[in-house]
């Protein structure tokens, strides 16, 4: 595909957007007013992008995987895979009615990332974090509300980065509360929130600091802060 930003040529309207050229030709219309457009700007090609991003350099990160409990949103689903690869998270544990990539509209928010990023899909929670745990995994439940020990908070991101780059990979740079093993982020489903007897579960609770009158972000947000918090 070639994307480019086309503009409309009337001056009463001048609408902006960005469209897959090969689809709508040369001649397309405003869908705004329907007048002419011009092309204004080419994007540099797909592959162009990913010849650069595979060249880059990939910092070594801590080993973070992820398990989404009953996520019922296949567009959350989708963009847990983009951020899980960002991020760098090694792997996602995909349980109970969470859709796995095997259903097409994970890739339309996912963008690829479905493919980059290893997964399992489990029935059931409770089993496939009772398996983690025998492998030694250190599972942290990201849920609201005042059993949560830990706040995911900014200041505390800064207090640790430089100290950090004098350690090792690992958690050690939060002193009591992360280990050198690997760790599990948990997160639930939208509404319900995470199942209590996978919750009973896990070792430690996360809160991100709500400063308005909604007590909780959507989870794909929630997941992307939690992530780059804990793979940074």
């Amino acid at each position: 595909m070639r994307y480019v930003i086309r503009q409309c040529v009337d001056p009463a309207c001048r609408f902006r957007y960005p469209v897959d050229e090969e689809t709508v030709g040369p001649d397309a219309l405003c869908p705004r007013c329907g007048a002419p457009t011009r092309i204004a700007v080419e994007f540099s090609s797909t592959q162009a992008l990913l010849s650069l991003h595979e060249k880059k350099d990939r910092t070594p990160s801590p080993h973070v995987e992820a398990l989404l409990d009953n996520i019922r949103s296949i567009y959350n689903v989708g963009s847990i895979f983009r951020t899980a690869d960002g991020a760098g998270v090694r792997r996602l544990h995909l349980c109970g009615i969470t859709p796995t990539p095997e259903h097409p509209k994970v890739a339309k928010t996912a963008l690829g990332a479905e493919q980059a990023v290893p997964w399992r899909a489990y029935n059931n929670a409770v089993d496939a974090i009772l398996a983690l745990k025998e492998e030694g995994f250190i599972v942290l439940a990201l849920e609201e509300g005042d059993g949560a020990g830990q706040k995911l908070s900014f200041s505390e991101k800064l207090s640790f980065s430089k100290p950090v780059a004098d350690q090792k990979p690992g958690f050690s740079k939060k002193p009591g509360f992360f280990s050198d093993a690997p760790i599990l982020l948990m997160v639930g489903n939208e509404i319900a929130g995470i199942d209590p007897g996978v919750l009973a579960l896990a070792d430690h609770r996360l809160a991100i600091p709500m400063r308005g009158v909604k007590r909780s972000l959507n989870v794909a947000t929630a997941f992307g802060i939690a992530a780059y918090w804990m793979t940074g």
